[in-house]
């Protein structure tokens, strides 16, 4: 990942004022906001993050075994809050949340009413890092992956691939194969997300495929979805283990911003180009 010579850390998350926002969401720009949590080790700010969690969310932390999983938690929802603040004018620890019936999380929508009409964001995590996509007025979805952090096989896309994708996978060279089962997959589950549906939407009824090589196209039973080309989608290559996925509602001439928070929580703005992203953005 590169970083952007004319934008350097402008922020400190943790010590976000209430009611202070500095940031505007706009349709046609989706905020990416990547931290590695695994290099976040200083416990001071990890307990002035802790305290804009809400009882349940500090509840539920130390619920989790490994010490990987509970800074993973803790910095996930403290992102999501303080990361929220920047665009309407609620404090860190003020937010409320929900879900809805297939577990999707939401703001809670008197909050969203009167303070964040329209705001939109999704979640993502794998094994050292997060990724929060931020937007206005049109559904998200962010799929993130370690790419080698654990093997995939050909039965795997047998079980969850559309035909076409695994006949497309099994032509691919072996030493590739890994990266192209994360290609799909990430493109999926982000699809599957900004539809709010979860997998009750089944994977092997729509497909990816790729007619040049940066560009990704969707296409879908029709039962399943009858406007696939109303999705914008994007890829990133995030150093050479992660791959990331993003899948919006379409909306002419949409940027994609991209900023990294440091271990210190500051933040830094990325030139970041997609690997893929559907042929009409």
């Amino acid at each position: 990942m590169a970083a952007d010579a004319g934008s350097s850390l402008v922020h400190d998350f943790a010590a976000q004022p209430a009611a202070a926002p500095d940031l505007r969401a706009r349709r046609d720009r989706i905020d990416l906001w990547l931290l590695r949590y695994d290099r976040v080790g200083d416990e001071a700010l990890l307990a002035r993050l802790r305290e804009t969690l809400d009882a349940g969310e500090r509840a539920q932390e130390p619920r989790y075994y490994f010490a990987d999983d509970r800074k993973r938690y803790l910095l996930t929802r403290a992102l999501v809050r303080a990361t929220l603040s920047r665009y309407a004018p609620l404090a860190p620890a003020q937010w409320r949340f929900g879900a809805n019936a297939y577990g999707r999380p939401h703001i809670d929508p008197a909050q969203q009413a009167q303070l964040a009409p329209g705001l939109c964001f999704n979640i993502s995590h794998t094994h050292g890092l997060i990724a929060l996509a931020v937007t206005q007025d049109r559904e998200i979805g962010v799929d993130v992956e370690h790419v080698s952090h654990r093997a995939v096989s050909l039965g795997i896309a047998h079980r969850f691939f559309a035909a076409d994708e695994v006949a497309a996978l099994a032509q691919v060279a072996a030493d590739r194969q890994q990266d192209r089962f994360f290609e799909y997959w990430t493109f999926k589950e982000a699809y599957i997300k900004a539809r709010g549906i979860g997998l009750s939407l089944p994977l092997e009824r729509f497909s990816f495929h790729y007619p040049c090589e940066r560009s990704v196209r969707l296409s879908a039973q029709p039962d399943l979805d009858a406007d696939a080309a109303r999705w914008s989608l994007w890829q990133y290559r995030l150093q050479p283990e992660y791959l990331l996925a993003l899948c919006a509602q379409r909306e002419a001439g949409t940027q994609v911003c991209v900023r990294e928070l440091s271990a210190r929580l500051e933040e830094q703005a990325l030139t970041l180009m997609p690997t893929r992203r559907s042929g009409e953005d």
